[in-house]
């Protein structure tokens, strides 16, 4: 079966622009979007150019674990007064709180350190296919507007498969925006893999296990898209 790539969705997305085939969205927005989405992630953009300056900041951020928006720009050479991206504005309350720290809901003890349980797993067991680290939790459904946030965490999952001593992932998302989220979401996503053939690299001579190597990243979303606000990357 041939699995599709980035360049096939990037040219769903344009066909549909052309052909003028919108969904509306709750503010009255034309959205353009592929519900039941799954593609391999070659490229790390699908419409635009990433910003490596801000997926460095976030991936810290994910890493200091903290919940507020506020923290993520902490290097001494931000502006005080920088304010966080607005797509993150958006789901965050009053206080700037939210939910998707991907880094506390992985690494964190809160969420039983699952990054060290599949990392485990895959030590003991490389055929495993039960290396996953859960993103999203049935309580999402009233902790994601308490206190007015906005925040439905994205990912629900992530699977990961030694096959040929190398590390494949499979991520399986709720919703994906095609210009930003696509773009940071696959950054962290390549920066875990990476993370996870490194370190089990370093533990593989104490399990007596084969050097492994990064492999693909397939993207499964329930509903990728692209705002009317980002039609004119489209084109």
């Amino acid at each position: 079966m041939r699995m599709y790539t980035v360049s096939d969705i990037r040219r769903f997305f344009i066909d549909e622009l052309k052909d003028e085939a919108f969904t509306i969205d709750k503010t009255g927005m034309k959205t353009i979007e592929l519900i039941g989405a799954s593609f391999l992630a070659d490229e790390p953009s699908i419409f635009g150019t990433p910003n490596q300056d801000y997926i460095d900041d976030e991936i810290a951020w994910y890493y200091s674990q903290s919940t507020n928006i506020n923290d993520i720009y902490q290097l001494p050479n931000h502006p005080k007064d920088k304010a966080p991206p607005e797509a993150w504005q958006y789901t965050a309350n009053k206080h700037g709180e939210i939910n998707s720290n991907y880094g506390l809901l992985i690494f964190g003890h809160k969420y039983f350190q699952q990054y060290e349980l599949a990392l485990d797993e895959l030590l003991t067991n490389p055929d495993s296919r039960r290396a996953t680290m859960i993103y999203t939790r049935p309580s999402i459904w009233s902790e994601y507007n308490e206190n007015d946030k906005n925040d439905f965490i994205c990912t629900n999952s992530v699977t990961y498969y030694i096959r040929d001593n190398l590390l494949h992932a499979v991520v399986q998302m709720r919703s994906n925006d095609v210009v930003f989220g696509y773009k940071n979401d696959y950054a962290w996503q390549d920066h875990i893999v990476n993370k996870l053939v490194d370190d089990f690299n370093g533990c593989r001579d104490l399990h007596d296990r084969e050097e492994i190597s990064a492999g693909s990243i397939t993207w499964q979303v329930q509903n990728l898209h692209v705002y009317e606000r980002h039609f004119h990357l489209v084109n």
